[in-house]
Order: C-alpha cells, then sequence, then structure tokens
C-alpha cells in the first residue's frame, strides 16, 4: 500500500469512524436518557402509590379506632411524623427537608406526604428510597456496555469497508506504479549503454562533431523522458538540483509581464547570482507565489522591488499592506487579510512549508496602506 492509498484509507477510516462514533454517542445518550426518565417517573408513582396505602391504613385505622401496623415495603423506608417533625413510627434514613414535596439527596429520594390529615395525629407520610438510583446505575452500566461492544463492531466493520472500498483504487495505484517501474527500468538500461557509448566517441574523437551533438541531444531527451516517468511514480520525489535563483525570478517576472502591464506596475529588479539546492519546481512556487501576491495587492501604477544576492531573496510592493492584528494569521491556510482581491489564501501556506521544509527564514514586514515586504534567507 502506497502512501496515497494509505492516506485515503486513514482519511476514510477516520471519517467513518468519527461520524459513527458522534451518531453511537448521540444515540447512547438518548437511550439513556429516555432511560433515566422513565425510571424517575416510575419511582415517583411508585413512592406516591405507597403513601397512598399508608394513609389510606392510617385513616381506615382512625375510623374503625383499630390499632394501626406500619406494613413493610421492600426497596423503602416509611415513617410517620407528628405535626412537631417528630417520629411515630417507622424509619428514616436521612434528614428530612418538609418545606418540598419530592426531592433528592445524597443518592435518595424523599417523598412527603399530608394525606393522613392528620388522623392518628399523623402530620405527614415520609416515604425514602434509593432504588431508583440503584437502578439508573444498572442503566448506565448497560449502556456503556452495549456501547463498547456497538464501537468494536464499528471498528471492525470500518476497516473492512475501506479495505473494500479502497480496493479498487489500490489495484489500480499498483498497476501504474507497475508500469512506471518496469518502463523506468526498461528505458535505464539503453540510457546508461548510449551515455557510455557516446563517452567512447567523444574520447576517440573521430566523428563528426555535429553527429556526436545529436546523440548528445537524443540521449539527454532519452534521460529527461527517464526523469519524468520517476518523479510521476507517486512515491518519490523530484530531485534537487543547484540552481540560479536569480535566473528563476527573472523568469517569472517576464511570465506576469502581461499582468504587470495590465495594472501599469513597474518592476524593479537588482539580480545579483543566488545559488540553491532546491528542486525547480518548488523554486517556481515561492517566486511566482510571493510575486503574485505583490502584484495581487499594489495599487494602478504601483512599484515592486526585488533582489536577490548570496542566501538572500526579498520582494517588496507598495500597496494596500496588512493589517497589524491580522500579520499573524497570513501563512495559515486558506487565511486571506484582506478581500481587496481574490484568491484562495494558500499562497503564504505553501511559501511557509517550502521554507519548512529546507530551513529557510521568512521575515514580513508589513503596514496596512503602506506595503508589504518579504524577505527569505536562505
Amino acid at each position: 500500500m502506497n502512501n496515497i492509498t494509505k492516506k485515503s484509507f486513514y482519511s476514510f477510516l477516520a471519517l467513518y469512524l468519527i461520524s459513527s462514533f458522534i451518531f453511537l454517542s448521540l444515540t447512547a445518550y438518548w437511550f439513556y436518557s429516555s432511560q433515566v426518565a422513565m425510571e424517575k417517573n416510575n419511582n415517583f408513582y411508585k413512592m406516591n402509590h405507597i403513601a397512598d396505602v399508608v394513609s389510606s391504613e392510617v385513616i381506615h385505622a382512625a375510623m374503625m379506632h383499630e390499632k394501626f401496623h406500619l406494613k413493610h415495603f421492600d426497596r423503602a423506608s416509611v415513617a410517620l411524623i407528628d405535626k412537631n417533625k417528630k417520629l411515630i413510627i417507622g424509619n428514616l434514613v436521612q434528614k428530612v427537608d418538609f418545606t418540598k414535596d419530592f426531592y433528592m439527596d445524597k443518592d435518595m429520594f424523599t417523598l412527603v406526604s399530608t394525606r393522613s390529615a392528620g388522623h392518628l395525629g399523623v402530620a405527614y407520610i415520609v416515604i425514602q428510597s434509593d432504588e431508583c438510583i440503584k437502578n439508573m446505575e444498572k442503566i448506565k452500566n448497560k449502556v456503556a456496555y452495549v456501547v463498547v461492544i456497538t464501537a468494536i463492531l464499528i471498528i471492525i466493520i470500518a476497516v473492512f469497508l475501506s479495505y473494500i472500498f479502497l480496493k479498487p483504487i489500490k489495484d489500480k495505484m499498483n498497476e501504474i506504479e507497475a508500469f512506471v517501474r518496469d518502463t523506468t527500468h526498461e528505458l535505464n538500461t539503453p540510457i546508461t549503454a548510449l551515455m557510455m557509448s557516446l563517452s567512447r566517441l567523444k574520447a576517440k574523437q573521430t566523428y563528426d562533431p555535429n553527429i556526436l551533438n545529436n546523440i548528445s541531444i537524443s540521449t539527454k531527451q532519452l534521460h529527461d523522458i527517464y526523469a519524468i516517468l520517476s518523479y510521476v511514480s507517486f512515491d518519490t520525489q523530484e530531485a534537487e538540483e543547484e540552481i540560479n535563483f536569480a535566473q528563476i525570478v527573472q523568469e517569472q517576472i517576464n511570465y506576469v509581464n502581461e499582468l504587470s502591464n495590465k495594472k501599469n506596475i513597474t518592476i524593479k529588479a537588482d539580480l545579483q547570482p543566488c545559488y540553491l539546492t532546491i528542486t525547480p519546481t518548488k523554486a517556481k512556487m515561492l517566486i511566482s507565489n510571493l510575486l503574485g501576491n505583490a502584484i495581487k495587492y499594489s495599487h494602478q501604477n504601483g512599484t515592486i522591488e526585488i533582489i536577490t544576492k548570496e542566501n538572500f531573496f526579498s520582494i517588496q510592493d507598495y500597496g494596500i499592506g496588512i493589517p497589524k492584528e491580522k500579520l499573524h494569521t497570513v501563512f495559515q491556510r486558506f487565511v486571506r487579510a484582506s478581500e481587496y482581491s481574490g484568491g484562495f489564501g494558500v499562497g503564504l501556506n505553501i511559501v511557509e512549508e517550502i521554507a519548512k521544509e529546507y530551513d529557510y527564514i521568512i521575515q514580513l514586514e508589513s503596514q496596512e496602506g503602506i506595503g508589504t515586504k518579504i524577505t527569505l534567507n536562505f
């Protein structure tokens, strides 16, 4: 599995797992909340039922002048309290707040009822129970257990689906890479032989120089084909080479000549030799992004100054500049410091990434309404 396939695999896997876990979490939370609400309602009605039973028996004993016997109720403590809030009979698990009818305190639900209407001196019937809390804990454990099992199944399914969905891409990528490897290998052999033959011919100096020149050109063309095929292999990178950065800068100035002329911008360039070891494509990306921004954010009839010398490059415009509060964000991807002109907000981010790769130092100086200067110390 190559880098692109791996990246696609892990991206799909991460997206699938994140979305599935979010859905699973929301579902588990909704189910747990509904079950807890149902348990609380059941507990409330159950405690009210106990209060009704006790109050009816108190009233019946008072009316019939019979001796009252307090029944035992499973998972609930019942106490009869007089008007002075003193215990008549029963058991209290914790202190009672008589200002509330129904409440929870320290994992214990308490219900205070006055349905006995003072018969037998009973002013309050107090029901206390921790059954609801215990049941809620059981529900939580069951939900957690189901969530864990479901999460494991989701991970297994996600990995399986990722392999299935990416298999056609993986197979096609393997075919392309195999073709590139075979082609480059086949080209490398005749190139090597041709170059060795050319060296011998040049050493003998017995052939027409024009013919040798044609052979040399053909050899370089074959070598360029070999380099291109090697580069398009997805796990390789463009080879670095020593280049004159000043020459790349001049080429890019010529390239954007029409655009600068359209805004009547004068580009003043002091281009002294500046040799770097870098991939040519990335060197072009450096100057093209910086020069493009300078033109984009310059005023009509403006000026851009470019300097290259040994291990140094600077580009300065006298355009709109960057607000002070946005200076620290301009290198972030998709962040634009101004709506003055169009763009995607990726140019300076690319410059920063290339600079980090080669340990270049970027210096940014800008004042709103005055202009911007960017310096690269290689």
